[in-house]
């Protein structure tokens, strides 16, 4: 089963400590593991672009729609053997602990 992870900051979170980041041995434990997809960062909310359509009238807006304290700052694409392996996987990523991380799983069109 493939699985999105939005990594995520979180103001509730536990503040950021550089010495227990520990992303790339994250990646190639899930490198290793043969599960990993795709991931990478993304930038911060003030790069974003927001594409809207009212009608036949294209809205484009620099930023965000909502004002908000949190955004998300990456994404990972896991192939899992099910929940419980997306949710283990996801613990041992740092941002768990310094942010949040959303797990979604993919819905084919075939389903």
């Amino acid at each position: 089963m493939r699985y999105m992870l939005f990594i995520a900051t979180d103001p509730e979170a536990e503040k950021y400590d550089a010495g227990l980041d520990n992303i790339e041995e994250w990646v190639a434990e899930n490198d290793r593991r043969g599960i990993s997809v795709l991931g990478d960062r993304l930038r911060p909310v003030e790069d974003a672009t927001t594409v809207r359509m009212r009608g036949d009238e294209l809205l484009v807006t620099d930023g965000p729609f909502a004002e908000t304290k949190e955004w998300i700052a990456g994404f990972d694409v896991l192939e899992c053997n099910d929940l419980d392996e997306a949710i283990e996987v996801a613990s041992k990523h740092p941002m768990a602990r310094f942010g949040r991380i959303e797990i979604r799983p993919f819905w084919p069109f075939e389903a």
